[in-house]
Order: C-alpha cells, then structure tokens, then sequence
C-alpha cells in the first residue's frame, strides 16, 4: 500500500529578498557628518566673534594709547612754553602749569597730571578747584524688565570675555604703576601703559617729559578709564553672533529632527503596526532609498519583517502539511481496522493486521521526525558556531554504522584520501551529524541487500573560497530526472515498487537542505554517470586557518 504526497515550498522567500548595504565608515555616515556640522557651525559662529572682538579691543586701546601720546606730546610742548623759565637755570612755573590745565577741557574720565623734576605733583585735574556744585538731580527713572534683563545678560558677557579672554589682562610690561611712569618720564622716555585701577577698571596712562633746551624740568601723566565703557559697547556688537548662533542651533536641531527623529517614529509606527495586526507587511516607502543609516535601519527592518512573515507562512503549511501527512496513515489504520471487523477470512485479516503495523511504525517515525525538525530550528539558533572535525565526524558515524550493522545491510565505505588533512568546517557538530546520518539512511533504505554506500570527503574550490564536498552514493534505482529538486521538499514520499516501507517520512531530505543552508553551503542530488544509483553532494565552506 504505497501512498505519498508532494508538497512545493514558496519561492517567496527568493523571490522578496531585501539587500542591505555594508556598515558605513563613521566618517563617511551622512548623519555623523550632520550632527558633527550642526554642533560645530554654533561654536564656529562664537568663535568669530569672540576672535573679531579681541582684534576690535586691540586695535582700540593701541589707537587710545597713540591719541593719548599725541595729547601728551602737544600739552608738554605748550606747557614748555608758558610754564617753564630757563634763567637761572631751567625749571617749571608751578602756578603756570595749574592755571594752564584750568584752561583746558577735557573728558571727566580723563586725568592729566603735572610732576616737577623733584617728582611733587604740581597740578592734579582732579583736585584743581575746591568748590563743590550742588544741584538737585534728576528723578531715577526705574528700568523696566526687558532693560534690565538687557543689561544683565551685557554684563554677564563682559564677565565671561574679560575672564577667559587671551588679551583681557595686560601683560607684565604693560602693568606698570604711576610712579614707574613718572620715573621713566622724568628720565626724557615716554611710556605708555595699561593696568586696571582698584574699581577694576582697565586704565591707560601715557607719560610724557617736559623739556626745555633739552633738560627735562618735569613729566605730565594723562589717564583713561573711558576705554571700559567703549570695549563694553564693543563686547555687546557679539551679541548678533550669539543671536545667529542661537539660531543656528535652532536650525539644525529642527533639521536633525527632520533627518533622524521624524524617520525614526516613522519606522518605530509603522512597526507598531505591523505587531498589533493593523499591517501584514513593513513598507517604509521612501525611506528604504536614503543613502544612510536609517535607510539601511529600514532595509534592515523589512528584511526583517519579510523573513518573519515567510517563516510564520512557512509555520502555516508546515502545519497543514503535518494534518495531512497524520490523517493518511489514521485513515488507513481505521480502514483496515472496519475491513478486519467485517471480514472472516483469516488471511484477510492477516493482511489487514499487516496494514496496521505498517502504518502505525509510519505515524512513530513520521512524529519522531516533526519533533527533530521542530527542536533542530531552534537549535541551529541557539548553539554556537564551532570548529567541526568532519573528517572525524564522519568516521565516529560510519564506525557506529558497521559496530550496529545487520545481515542483509548494505556496506558503507569512506573514503577521506581527497581532504588531504583539512576537514575542519565552521558550524554545529549535532545538526552536521544528522545531516551525515539522514544521507546514509536514505541511502540504505535504496541501496539492496549486502549492497554498498560510499562516503567520501574531499576538497573543492568555490566562489567565495575552499570547500569541503561531501558525497553519499547509493547502488539503487537512482531519481528519476524531473525529481532531482523535488525529493528535498518537505514530506516527500515516492519510492519505487520494493523499497522499505514505513522507515522514512519524506523529511529526511528536507531536514539535510535546510541545515546545510544555515551553514552557508548547498546540497543537490544527481544520479551515478555509470547509470546504477544516486549521488547526493554537500558543499560546506573549510574553516580557514587561525
């Protein structure tokens, strides 16, 4: 009672294959470089404008220091001529000299001093009249909210510039005191300098010698502090560059928005979608075709999806297939049990026992095999890739074949003369086990009595480098061309007429395909060229050295 069933695998899986592009350098990543831009173009703005500051301060006080001295040098020429008198010998009119600096206007922020050749101060801006004016001032007005935030955030800049600034502090040579000034004045140099006054104001002073005939009868001093509130003013032009850089950074965080977070919620939705039912499929539209890491991030996820999708179909025909192949041994068994009943014929019921046996040794092997197959999936995920001897494999199985062999069996022989010592593969010894013992079993169960099975492992080249190929040769009727394929289709039974029946399931084949595939290596069947019997091939990449 010979039965089978031929049952197609979709190509649906080949037909959907999704590519993903190869992990990109992070220099290269479009996004790194995003982010690395958007960060950077604020700190490059700020940059700019603290640089443009500094060169704007330093040419401010080198040109206050230059008015200064020539302020300095037309006072003392004057004063060399209304102050001074050479007979008896040359010295300065003290009361010239302070009735001169009466005369003259200057800024309130402005100090001009008059020291004699005896280093006594002569004449003070400050303290040249006694009087004190009084008037009622003008009511204080009381800045509102914006002015004063206004204010502070100039001041908090001034703050921070003149603490971190290269040029906020003057240097040594620049810090000389007053009375270094007046030495070095009254020695016939002038000096200019800058320093910060005990209000920690900055200060620049220039000093200057009044000569008369050459000899130096005195020095004139003149300060200023007005250079604080003009580098004040200076520090508040940075402001439009905080300003672009505020918007700057709004700019790119609203663009890196646009380029990385709106995708993402895209992909995170539409995968949302796909796990509570409301879609079948990922489709990402548009973002699959970015030359990015979230294009490959969406390739990646459909790829994912599909493969997931095709094994829960794959899950669903395996099922149905599983029913079917359980109901037709069922079937038979209560067909034979009904014919048995209504039967009195001894050899009837002999033939009907036999009917039962046979298909109840077919339904143990046909669930030992669904059980192999469901546990062998979830062992190929779990277990580690390993270096496998399978020269060594292969000797372990045909041993424990011969040791166990019965009268009648076909032999097996090996043959390991072509691996030339390398046999080492990269994978799972137990599933390559049972790839090993399905072959052999299918090809004892072809082969006849006392017959042969050939095992051979030796070297071949491929594509992507060496490889080990196995073969199993049979000494029976051989596949008929048009199945070549088929036979490795899951529950595929069709044995010619005297083949043993009740020991396979039509997954034994099955089983070897997918295993050898998860290894990265293909299987095929093809018939003996001497025309008696099959060959069954398996190519597995070798281990490489190291």
């Amino acid at each position: 009672m010979a039965w089978g069933i031929v049952i197609k695998k979709s190509d649906a899986s080949r037909r959907r294959r999704v590519t993903t592009s190869r992990p990109r350098s992070l220099l290269w990543s479009p996004i790194a470089r995003l982010i690395l831009a958007s960060n950077l173009a604020g700190l490059v703005i700020l940059i700019v404008g603290a640089l443009v500051l500094n060169e704007v301060r330093s040419n401010l006080v080198q040109a206050r220091k230059e008015s200064l001295q020539e302020t300095g040098a037309l006072i003392s020429s004057v004063l060399t001529e209304v102050a001074t008198r050479g007979e008896p010998e040359p010295r300065l009119i003290n009361p010239a000299a302070r009735a001169f600096l009466k005369r003259i206007e200057f800024s309130p922020s402005t100090r001009i001093r008059i020291l004699d050749a005896d280093k006594s101060v002569v004449a003070d801006t400050y303290l040249l009249n006694d009087e004190i004016e009084g008037r009622e001032l003008p009511p204080i007005r009381k800045p509102g909210a914006l002015a004063v935030s206004w204010l502070n955030i100039i001041r908090t800049l001034n703050a921070t510039l003149e603490g971190v600034s290269p040029r906020g502090q003057p240097t040594i040579a620049e810090a000389r005191t007053l009375e270094e000034e007046a030495m070095l004045a009254l020695q016939g140099e002038v000096v200019a300098s800058e320093r910060f006054n005990d209000r920690g104001e900055r200060i620049i002073s220039v000093s200057a010698p009044i000569r008369l005939v050459g000899a130096v009868v005195g020095a004139l001093t003149l300060e200023t502090s007005d250079i604080a509130g003009i580098i004040a003013a200076e520090r508040a032009a940075l402001l439009p560059f905080i300003i672009v850089a505020v918007m700057v950074a709004v700019i790119t965080s609203t663009l890196l928005t646009a380029v990385i977070a709106r995708p993402l919620r895209k992909l995170s939705l539409a995968s949302d979608r796909v796990r509570t039912g409301a879609a079948e499929r990922l489709n990402l539209g548009s973002l699959s075709g970015r030359r990015d890491e979230i294009g490959d991030l969406a390739k990646a996820m459909e790829a994912m999806t599909e493969t997931l999708h095709d094994r829960i179909q794959a899950n669903e025909r395996f099922a149905a297939d599983v029913a079917h192949e359980l109901k037709n041994p069922l079937t038979s068994i209560r067909s034979a049990v009904e014919t048995s009943q209504a039967v009195s014929d001894p050899a009837v019921r002999e033939r009907m026992h036999e009917v039962i046996a046979r298909d109840v040794v077919r339904l143990d092997r046909l669930i030992t095999d669904i059980s192999n197959l469901s546990r062998l999936e979830a062992e190929i995920v779990r277990e580690k890739r390993v270096r496998v001897d399978l020269g060594r494999l292969l000797d372990d199985i045909v041993s424990i074949y011969r040791d166990t062999a019965r009268p009648g069996d076909a032999r097996i022989l090996l043959d390991l003369s072509g691996a030339e010592g390398q046999t080492n593969v990269m994978g799972r010894e137990g599933p390559l086990s049972q790839v090993v013992r399905n072959l052999v079993e299918n090809a004892r169960s072809f082969s006849p009595p006392s017959g042969e099975v050939k095992v051979a492992l030796r070297q071949a080249g491929g594509p992507n480098g060496p490889m080990l190929r196995l073969t199993v040769e049979d000494e029976g009727p051989g596949v008929p061309p048009d199945k070549l394929e088929k036979i490795f289709e899951r529950f595929y039974s069709d044995r010619p007429r005297g083949a043993k029946f009740g020991n396979n399931s039509g997954l034994g084949l099955s089983i070897v395909r997918q295993i050898v595939e998860t290894h990265r290596g293909r299987v095929w069947a093809e018939n003996r060229p001497e025309g008696k019997g099959a060959r069954f091939v398996v190519d597995l990449p070798a281990a490489r050295d190291g």
